[in-house]
């Protein structure tokens, strides 16, 4: 019983000790995540200049042979850790639910080198992922380094992975909520306080050096009228559809590139580098994440052709750029798409006479949203990104709306969320790793009406070197009893091996979480 008691206690302190331990996160993961988009803006004016200095075809030829040398380069870096394959979210996901284990150091190296030579060549890869997976890689680093237990550990990561997506979009809400909905997919006190301390901090350095301008700068923003919210149905059922194919062809691209047998993983990515080498002489506008291209959306004008054009060749170029396993995220390009699918609703209703030009605008930001939440199945998350990205909260209500409808197509549609894919992908043909005995701290949320709700701990069987501490309920610590009954809303506090982590977690999760039949 004094073993428990002790247990609480550190529990009770530990909430202290993750929001300053969060804040030192948050500095260091928001300097590294600065450091990389500075780069990257330098990577990519640097592309434009020998853009616009061409003026012969051995230049030309030197281009491509550059692109070709820096695609074989990428590759072997791949080779070397195929951690840093990819957006770098799905690895985190996995490494927080013990299936993945990470080298901190060799991921930030690495990671950091590849990304920013992909996207300053021009693939149509984001910044976003490799952020995350940045600030999840130093949080895990700066947690060995000052040899902190496994379960500080493990929310730092977490925290890592918030102030990587805050200081990569200056959306520190968005940080914090995308830890909760998407990586634990479940709330958590432990989780939020380290998050929120470590996304504020790292916004904070991030603004610093970019300043307190949005990501995307829109001139003017009028609410959409109520009688126009019948529009907003519409792109939501469309976006929906989008985003359903857009998982889709994803898949088809990954399986495609491993189809091709005879190019080894380490030569894959010759392929995007020596089309971003074309497509920067015919289109440049579809090359990078699309940063400057969402912003030309804003203040150009563009023919419905031209917006066809871009939103085609875009979304092809994104999935041979993404399915060839390069180190970039596919997060930033998914809201690209989702913004020309916008442009081209809203200037086809405005030639229709349904809506204002000055609305167009709204309908760019609203399939944003829809098109991210469709492919990422985060609604939440989806509406507050945006609407930290935009800096209005003038279409907050019209933004969860879109969100609402495009979740449910494609939640109709069963269409499997990207990142649960890209993880069980990653999964598959993973060499088991040497797990410690060192134990660990974990929290699982009691669901209405699920499986366990209602029922008393006695049932929940759990194997030799897992126990249960604590049940929460409320402001309450209850210590477990076998009669102890289970409630919806109750927070099961469990210490287990790190050896049967992931076997256990998953298990008590689906308990926790399926609803009764």
């Amino acid at each position: 019983m004094n073993s428990i008691s002790t247990l609480l206690t550190q529990l009770r302190q530990l909430k202290l000790k993750l929001a300053l331990e969060g804040m030192i996160v948050g500095l260091v993961s928001g300097l590294v995540v600065v450091l990389y988009r500075l780069i990257l803006e330098k990577a990519e004016q640097v592309r434009q200049l020998l853009f616009s200095s061409q003026n012969s075809i051995w230049y030309t030829i030197s281009w491509f042979i550059l692109l070709i040398l820096v695609a074989l380069f990428v590759g072997k870096l791949m080779m070397k850790d195929p951690m840093i394959c990819g957006s770098g979210i799905p690895q985190v996901e996995g490494v927080l639910a013990n299936k993945l284990k990470m080298n901190p150091l060799s991921v930030l190296i690495r990671k950091f080198i590849g990304g920013t030579l992909c996207i300053g060549a021009g693939l149509s890869v984001g910044r976003e992922g490799p952020s995350i997976q940045l600030g999840a890689a130093t949080a895990q680093y700066l947690s060995q380094l000052t040899k902190l237990s496994k379960t500080e550990e493990k929310y730092l990561i977490s925290s890592g992975a918030s102030a990587g997506l805050a200081a990569a979009f200056n959306a520190p809400l968005a940080g914090v909520l995308f830890s909760l909905e998407e990586i634990h997919k479940h709330f958590s006190p432990l989780v939020f306080i380290s998050a929120m301390s470590a996304s504020l901090t790292a916004d904070f350095v991030s603004k610093n050096f970019f300043g307190l301008k949005p990501v995307f700068n829109f001139d003017t923003l009028e609410a959409i009228p109520l009688d126009h919210y019948w529009l907003i149905i519409i792109l939501g059922i469309i976006t929906g559809l989008c985003g359903v194919f857009y998982n889709k062809t994803i898949k088809t691209t990954l399986e495609g590139y491993d189809k091709i047998a005879w190019i080894k993983k380490q030569y894959r990515p010759i392929i995007p580098f020596i089309l971003a080498g074309l497509l920067l002489f015919i289109l440049p506008q579809v090359l990078g994440g699309g940063h400057s291209l969402v912003e030309s959306l804003i203040h150009s004008s563009f023919t419905i052709k031209m917006l066809l054009l871009l939103l085609i060749v875009k979304f092809i170029f994104s999935m041979i750029s993404f399915g060839s396993g390069v180190p970039g995220g596919i997060f930033f390009p998914l809201l690209v798409l989702g913004a020309l699918t916008g442009s081209i609703f809203g200037t086809v209703a405005a030639n229709l006479g349904l809506i204002n030009d000055t609305l167009i605008q709204n309908f760019i930001i609203l399939a944003m949203a829809g098109y991210f939440t469709a492919i990422v199945r985060a609604p939440i998350t989806g509406s507050i990104l945006i609407t930290e990205m935009t800096g209005s909260l003038t279409h907050l209500l019209s933004l969860s709306l879109i969100s609402l409808i495009a979740y449910t197509v494609a939640e109709c549609l069963k269409s499997e969320p990207v990142y649960d894919y890209l993880l069980a992908r990653q999964l598959q043909g993973t060499k088991t790793f040497e797990t410690s005995e060192d134990k660990l701290m974990i929290e699982i949320p009691v669901f209405t009406n699920s499986y366990i709700d209602g029922r008393f701990v006695r049932d929940l069987s759990l194997p030799d070197g897992c126990l249960l501490i604590a049940v929460k309920r409320g402001s309450h610590e209850l210590i477990p009893r076998g009669n102890t009954e289970l409630l919806a809303g109750d927070y099961l506090v469990i210490l287990l091996k790190e050896s049967i982590a992931s076997s256990v977690q998953e298990e008590l999760i689906l308990h926790c979480n399926q609803l009764k039949v």
